[in-house]
C-alpha cells in the first residue's frame, strides 16, 4: 500500500501534476486549493514512504486515510465505483493500519522495541 500511494503522490509532487491537481482541488470548493492539493500529494507521498518503511505507521497512514477520505467520497461522489475503487482500497488499508500498526517488523517496532504484554493468570 505505501509505495502504490507514494506513486500518486511523487507524479503530482514532482511530475508537474500539480497546478492540474489543485484546479481539481478548487472545483470540490475547497479554500487555498494550492495549498490543500500540495497537501494531500504530500500525505500520499511522505505518508505512502513512511507506510512501506513502517516508520510513524500510524501517524502517516492517518494522513493517508484522511486524503483517500476525501478522494473517494468528495472528488469520486456520484461517479462509478470503478473509479473509486483505488480510493477506496487505499482507504480500507490506511484506516486498517491507523487501528493495527504497523506490526513486529516495522521499523517503529525495531527503533523503539514492541512491548510484550505480560501473560495474565
Amino acid at each position: 500500500m505505501g509505495l502504490g500511494i507514494a506513486t500518486h503522490g511523487y507524479a503530482k509532487l514532482f511530475g508537474g501534476g500539480i497546478e492540474g491537481f489543485a484546479q481539481g482541488v478548487a472545483n470540490m470548493g475547497f479554500p487555498f486549493p494550492l495549498l490543500f492539493a500540495y497537501l494531500a500529494a504530500l500525505s500520499e507521498f511522505g505518508g505512502g514512504l513512511l507506510v512501506a518503511l513502517g516508520l510513524g505507521t500510524r501517524l502517516a497512514a492517518l494522513a493517508v486515510f484522511g486524503t483517500m477520505t476525501v478522494a473517494a467520497f468528495v472528488a469520486h461522489r456520484g461517479t462509478p465505483f470503478s473509479d473509486r475503487e483505488l480510493a477506496l482500497a487505499y482507504w480500507t488499508m490506511a484506516g486498517a493500519l491507523v487501528l493495527l500498526g504497523g506490526g513486529r517488523y516495522a521499523l517503529d517496532a525495531l527503533i523503539f522495541g514492541k512491548r510484550e504484554q505480560p501473560a495474565t493468570d
